[in-house]
């Protein structure tokens, strides 16, 4: 009998290039596999420390990103008003020649004038070079609408913080605790990290509103009350020292715990900690009871110590953490009701952290020796960790509830040991090996240093001669001192409002600010088109650089089209975002895998080219012509100091790691290593990195430090206390009147709670309204990919079980919901492993009709929805006449969760409300069946 003859195995590809993701912030190694120069499939590389071959929807979709409908294919110059979508296809000489029209007379008269603000772009550092050496002030990128707080927060207190700083150690933890971590960041790493525990037996913990994604699997789901993590963890905090279950050895060894504070209230350093005249810090020897620099070898800190001099008694940071945190306020029984949790359960949890934390404590064979020359035979494990992000960051209380938790893991003596969280490189980094920002403009010439940075008290703060804020978000002022990472979403705001000032040129990169990243999308709209009484736009210029076809698109003046990810290069550094193991320094790179059927180019080629027209001193030579020839090039050449570059594998002859010289074949080194670099930190070195001189050694050798830099982490955090005696009146840099208890109140040196939104009324909205990313999405542009579409089409509000029976509704049902902003009406459903009092929806599923190429029928577009309609980037007036942000008084991150709303039962409409006019897309609408053939 005559059998077909079937090829059960058809080649995949005639060809495979590995290259590094972009679907989300993991950045896994990909390998791509090519048919006829084509894109045919896309799987993880097994050989990539990051996700050792473990690749996900978003991953393997990318093949779908670089064949989507939506993409852009030529520069475009509007020709209609903005918002029209009316464009005319330019050459890319003109483009830059109208972009080098705008921008030099503004950088040779006022470049406070251009704005530059990108989003996801993950090339931060290339990005602030260029506006560095234009001249503005005005740069940052997307993280102070992200997770400012989380990192902010961290690198105060203990020089690092969760996700690209840092993970738990997977191989000897016992207890692994999430805090507020949606599912979309770092996915693969903690999927697999999570599998490993479980597989030996550990737990894990949930402590978020919402079960879903890590929460779903964990053992033990706590459905905590939106933005009181803070108050809970403090409450935990109580439970652990009222039982002694602290690591004293360790927080006398490797925190400011035993360091003295100033106790005289009569005094301008009141409540700063004691130094010497070398600045060092003081603590009370055991030994000899004499003050003595906390890094004298052979010291034993006593945390218990009080020094009297003068008739004034100064007191440890320890016994000030106890006099509060022992207060009954803290007990369990106290902030059960506002935290959502029973105060058996509070005591309970901080019991199981106590019990794995030191009953279950173990040591490594393993000795090292400390900054102070003390050698110890061995290294103590404490196996418990903890792990957050965004959704206890972004609240208005989110800064302080962030150090809360990293204060938590210090008193377990858990971090940077066996067993407990771990800094990847270049952490450990404190905030003082930071630089500080910077503002100095002046016409013609770079900006005097950095934009972003770590301010250490009042004359670190980015303001005029006046007082005036120099920078058009605000960033670094008496409004928000400490804002590390910039206030994005307050930018068009306050240049539409001339608040500070007027801007000319508003330039931005994959920044989707007219749609999902900002807060009150419809009024953002309105202000980027809006006109004054002559007629013209009140922000003139705008310029925007994307690879798709967005919202944004139709709000701007001139559009530079942008690569996929698979057609560009791109440099994850170590200067930067890298892709850093706990065990490990790595870098990786992009590159042009294919390359593009359209006439587009890399942004940051581009910029290359503009920097270059613009005669920046960093993109030109000697004699003007252009530096770099592409961002390629910048990557193998650029050096921010002597043999310190991008990248830090394959320097020199290609075998210097770190430090070295320019090595012309640095990038196809790379290529041929898969993309990445990885080099290991040695035995002995791997934990204590802080005080551990050998990982101090090997870091100076790699070039993340100049000299070692051994510091304690800062339980108490004094930069802090500064600002405080500012608002009490010290000092010749003082706050305004109407900002003096703000700072006061908010600003204290040891962690505090206090409510995230008194500016809503409980009654009138008792109801928090929060969005998370799903995993299978984590750009606002994987929702129109072809693929990932089908995983999440649209999004429906989800209620909780009490919420649905309360307003008579049944799955499918449409609700209003309202907001002291604004009102949507949104199909719903029931999902009963919810905080009580939490609704909850998919964030940028939703979309625009016109946007993306989709058919305006597409169910994003007509039963998707975004809650930033019910936000706003301003909290409602106090009657003060005065704009306050919704935002974090300390660091200025957006308070997205402080959302509160009503809920309340609606006819169904047609579509989700508010249903906005389309807009018209310069690339059309997509076929209605995506295919392609690869290969023969």
């Amino acid at each position: 009998m005559n059998q077909p003859k079937l090829d059960l195995s058809p080649a995949v590809s005639d060809e495979v290039r590995k290259t590094t993701c972009y679907m989300c912030a993991c950045r896994c190694g990909i390998n791509v596999h090519l048919k006829d120069g084509k894109v045919s499939y896309i799987e993880g590389n097994r050989d990539h420390p990051v996700n050792q071959g473990v690749l996900c929807a978003k991953g393997s979709a990318g093949i779908m990103q670089v064949n989507a409908p939506s993409r852009l294919r030529k520069p475009l110059k509007r020709v209609g008003e903005r918002g029209s979508g009316e464009f005319q296809e330019i050459e890319w000489d003109e483009a830059l020649q109208i972009a080098t029209d705008w921008l030099a007379p503004i950088r040779a008269e006022n470049p406070e004038k251009l704005a530059f603000f990108t989003g996801r772009d993950q090339s931060q550092s290339f990005t602030s070079f260029f506006a560095q050496n234009f001249g503005t002030p005005n740069y940052a990128a997307h993280g102070g609408f992200c997770s400012v707080n989380m990192a902010a927060a961290g690198i105060y207190t203990m020089g690092g913080a969760f996700w690209e700083f840092g993970q738990p150690d997977w191989d000897h933890t016992k207890l692994f605790m999430l805090f507020g971590v949606a599912e979309d960041h770092d996915s693969n790493p903690i999927k697999m990290g999570i599998g490993k525990i479980k597989a030996r037996g550990a737990r894990v913990i949930g402590v978020n509103p919402i079960r879903t994604g890590y929460n779903a699997v964990a053992d033990d789901w706590v459905g905590i009350t939106p933005g009181t993590d803070g108050l809970f963890i403090l409450s935990m905090v109580h439970c652990l020292m009222k039982a002694g279950k602290i690591d004293v050895n360790y927080l006398a060894q490797y925190t400011n715990a035993p360091c003295l504070v100033n106790g005289d209230e009569k005094s301008p350093e009141f409540g700063l900690l004691l130094r010497d005249d070398n600045g060092k810090e003081l603590v009370m020897d055991r030994a000899t009871g004499k003050l003595t620099a906390f890094d004298k070898k052979g010291v034993k800190p006593d945390l218990t110590a009080t020094h009297r001099h003068a008739g004034i008694s100064h007191k440890t940071v320890m016994q000030h953490m106890a006099e509060r945190y022992l207060s009954d306020e803290y007990a369990p029984e106290a902030v059960a009701d506002r935290v959502g949790i029973s105060a058996k359960r509070i005591r309970r949890l901080a019991a199981e952290i106590a019990r794995v934390a030191f009953d279950e404590a173990f040591e490594l064979d393993q000795e090292w020796t400390d900054f102070r020359g003390e050698t110890h035979k061995t290294m103590q494990g404490r196996p418990v960790s903890f792990h957050s992000m965004r959704g206890i960051s972004a609240h208005a209380n989110g800064f302080q509830t962030c150090r809360a938790l990293h204060v938590l893991q210090i008193l377990l003596g858990s971090v940077e040991v066996p067993g407990g969280f771990r800094f990847k490189p270049p952490y450990p980094k404190p905030a003082t090996a930071h630089p500080k920002p910077h503002c100095k403009v002046t016409p013609g010439a770079p900006l005097d240093g950095p934009h972003l940075g770590f301010t250490h008290g009042p004359d670190d703060l980015a303001l005029k001669d006046d007082g005036s804020p120099a920078r058009i978000d605000k960033a670094f002022t008496w409004e928000n001192p400490m804002s590390s990472h910039g206030l994005m979403h307050m930018v068009i705001s306050n240049a539409h409002a001339g608040d500070p000032y007027k801007i000319d040129t508003l330039f931005m990169y994959m920044a989707n600010m007219s749609w999902n990243s900002s807060m009150n999308t419809r009024g953002v709209i309105d202000m980027l088109t809006d006109k004054d009484e002559n007629g013209d736009y009140v922000i003139p210029r705008i310029i925007y650089s994307d690879a798709y076809s967005s919202e944004m698109v139709a709000y701007a003046d001139l559009i530079l089209p942008d690569t996929t990810y698979l057609e560009r290069h791109d440099c994850i550094s170590l200067l930067d975002r890298p892709i850093c193991e706990a065990d490990a320094a790595a870098d990786a790179i992009r590159w042009p895998v294919i390359e593009p059927d359209r006439d587009v180019r890399g942004f940051q080629s581009v910029l290359c080219e503009l920097g270059a027209k613009l005669q920046l001193p960093g993109f030109t030579n000697e004699d003007g012509s252009q530096k770099y020839a592409d961002y390629a090039d910048y990557i193998v050449n650029h050096q921010r100091k002597p043999g310190i570059g991008p990248l830090a594998g394959f320097r020199g002859d290609g075998d210097q790691a770190g430090r070295g010289d320019v090595n012309p074949d640095q990038l196809d080194k790379y290529i041929e290593n898969g993309g990445f670099f990885v080099e290991h930190i040695p035995e002995g070195a791997n934990y204590y990195k802080p005080w551990n001189a050998a990982y101090q050694d090997w870091a100076v050798n790699l070039g993340l430090y100049d000299s070692p830099q051994p510091y304690l982490f800062s339980l108490y955090v004094e930069p802090m206390r500064r600002f405080q005696l500012a608002a009490e009146g010290h000092g010749d840099r003082q706050p305004p009147d109407h900002l003096r208890a703000q700072i006061k109140a908010t600003m204290d040196p040891l962690p505090i709670w206090y409510d995230p939104a008194p500016a809503n009324k409980v009654d009138d909205f008792p109801i928090t309204a929060l969005t998370q990313r799903p995993m299978a999405m984590y750009h606002s542009w994987g929702s129109q990919n072809a693929w990932l579409r089908q995983l999440h089409g649209h999004n429906p509000l989800y209620l909780p079980t009490k919420l649905m029976r309360e307003n008579d509704l049944s799955d499918g049902d449409w609700a209003k919901v309202t907001s002291p902003h604004g009102e949507i009406t949104v199909p719903v459903l029931e999902m009963a492993a919810l905080n009580e009092n939490t609704v909850w929806t998919w964030n940028a599923i939703g979309k625009r009709k016109g946007a993306w190429a989709l058919d305006e029928t597409a169910p994003e577009a007509t039963r998707g929805f975004l809650l930033n309609h019910l936000i706003h980037e301003l909290l409602p007036p106090k009657g003060d006449g005065l704009r306050w942000a919704n935002s974090d008084p300390i660091t200025g991150q957006a308070a997205w969760f402080d959302l509160k709303v009503r809920i309340a039962k609606a006819d169904a409409p047609a579509e989700s409300q508010p249903a906005m006019k389309p807009i018209k897309s310069p690339v059309g609408q997509g076929p209605k069946d995506l295919s392609w053939k690869v290969g023969k």
